[in-house]
């Protein structure tokens, strides 16, 4: 054991590693929840479309109405439901990210799009 100006040393060597795993595991659960909010709005995305082009697939028109609540159902809002000319549907939906007080600069949302429709392709 040493008595000297290294006493003490391991404290402050411990002190910096933990403030590096801190660190690094704040940064992992950062972009662990930004990959978990955008699979989430793509998956409503993807359900919103389909439920909005399902009337189509029967004849009607598309059910935008449908799709906002399959959207709301898994978190996401829809934010734009068109039918486009070749009659498929694309919707875009939002999903809100709630950070903690004093994080600006972050995204507040994430946003994405889907486009579901009948395929009609005559087979070879």
């Amino acid at each position: 054991m040493t008595v000297g100006p290294e006493r003490g040393s391991a404290t402050v060597l411990t002190v910096g590693a933990v403030a590096t795993v801190v660190l690094v595991l704040t940064g992992v659960l950062l972009v662990a929840g930004a990959v978990r909010d955008v699979h989430r709005a793509r998956a409503a995305a993807d359900l919103a479309a389909l439920a909005a082009a399902g009337p189509a697939a029967r004849g009607s028109d598309v059910d935008c109405g449908v799709g906002a609540s399959v959207a709301a159902a898994n978190g996401a809002a829809l934010t734009h439901c068109v039918r486009a000319a070749d009659g498929s549907v694309v919707v875009t939906v939002v999903v809100g990210r709630h950070w903690p007080p004093g994080w600006g600069g972050l995204p507040g949302v994430v946003a994405a799009r889907a486009r579901a429709g009948v395929v009609d392709a005559e087979p070879p």
